[in-house]
């Protein structure tokens, strides 16, 4: 498939700038998968649409203060860090800011001054990637010279930059957040459980390339960089078991998504003792069309780059609440392959005439 099959054109003034205040007061677009219809509806119509004994999936990571100012060591030239993905206890994944930062530069935290800890290149990973070392963890630090990232449609700081973190956020690591979970509140929380509907957690700590447009004609060349994903064999047992007894796996996110249905390609790996992920992948394509379409979870806590797009068969997620996505990005690939490319598209054209507030601080969708 190419690139522009997955264009559309938005006008700027419908890009959200600001939360929905209340969180829930959100619209959402309720999407049905087998006939297209379309239902206009608020976010705390939620619950009404998830039955007793189904379980939603909340993706609990936090997004970190990731952008940090730094300078050159000794020169004192600008530059600027933003965190992607930790690899070890003082390695980091980052974006980074600045002329000519080469393998084996220092770079000092804050503007001008010489303050520790300090970082040191030790790898370049092409365009502006780098591996960098910091003196120490950088974590304690990150209070007091980081400032949370937003995307760059954002064009001005939020009056509260707690709205830019989920109620249930718990494990630090992101450089952006999971907006679909942005729409819940402690109370919606609380009315699901009451209704007997079950939560689960996952965390997939989110790099900045979730969000990036795909640049590759053929969108099939395009590499998705890797991100943490991470399912607890408790969480994994809760979604097997309301699979079992058939009630649904409603996934709130496509971070969610990417999490369970990587889960899932690891328990047929287990199970048909194959462990690249490549070989797996093409032993469930060359499954039998009679062989049962759900497959359970495994516990995991691996590096993921699954790609999904139209022609990806679906084997842990059963619904799906999302926002609505940048035109070319893989997050739009993921929704066409599990509504369909041209029911996405016609719907975001409804959306556009009604009005809806699209991206990360916008209004929802949920496909079911």
């Amino acid at each position: 498939m190419h690139i522009s099959d997955f264009d559309y054109h938005l006008p700027p003034e419908y890009i959200a700038q600001t939360p929905a205040d209340p969180r829930d007061s959100s619209r959402m677009m309720v999407i049905h998968r087998d006939t297209g219809h379309i239902k206009h509806q608020t976010f705390r119509d939620f619950a009404d649409y998830v039955n007793p004994g189904d379980i939603i999936v909340l993706n609990q990571t936090r997004v970190i203060p990731a952008r940090l100012v730094a300078h050159k060591i000794p020169t004192g030239g600008a530059a600027e860090i933003l965190l992607l993905r930790q690899i070890n206890k003082r390695q980091w994944l980052v974006v980074v800011g600045g002329k000519r930062i080469k393998t084996g530069m220092r770079l000092g935290l804050g503007a001008d001054s010489e303050t520790t800890p300090e970082a040191v290149v030790v790898e370049e990973r092409g365009e502006n990637r780098r591996v960098i070392e910091f003196s120490e963890p950088i974590e304690p630090y990150l209070d007091q010279f980081g400032k949370t990232p937003l995307p760059p449609y954002i064009t001005r700081p939020l009056e509260d930059i707690s709205r830019y973190q989920t109620v249930f956020a718990r494990y630090n690591g992101s450089a952006a957040a999971p907006t679909a979970g942005l729409h819940f509140t402690g109370n919606m929380l609380v009315t699901l459980k009451r209704r007997g509907i079950e939560i689960a957690f996952c965390t997939l700590h989110i790099g900045l390339d979730t969000f990036s447009p795909v640049r590759e004609e053929n969108i099939h060349n395009h590499v998705m960089h890797t991100e943490r994903a991470i399912l607890s064999p408790e969480d994994a047992h809760l979604i097997n078991n309301a699979r079992l007894r058939g009630n649904r796996i409603v996934a709130i996110g496509t971070t969610a998504v990417r999490t369970l249905e990587t889960a899932a390609i690891r328990s047929a790996a287990y199970e048909t003792e194959h462990n690249d992920p490549a070989s797996v992948r093409q032993t469930l394509e060359n499954l039998e069309e009679n062989v049962c379409p759900w497959r359970p979870v495994l516990a995991i806590d691996e590096d993921t780059d699954l790609f999904i797009t139209p022609g990806y068969r679906f084997r842990a997620v059963d619904m799906m609440l999302t926002n609505f996505h940048l035109p070319r990005s893989t997050l739009l690939m993921l929704v066409s392959a599990f509504v369909g490319r041209e029911r996405i598209l016609n719907a975001y054209e409804e959306a556009v005439r009604e009005g809806y507030r699209f991206y990360s601080l916008g209004d929802c969708c949920l496909l079911v």
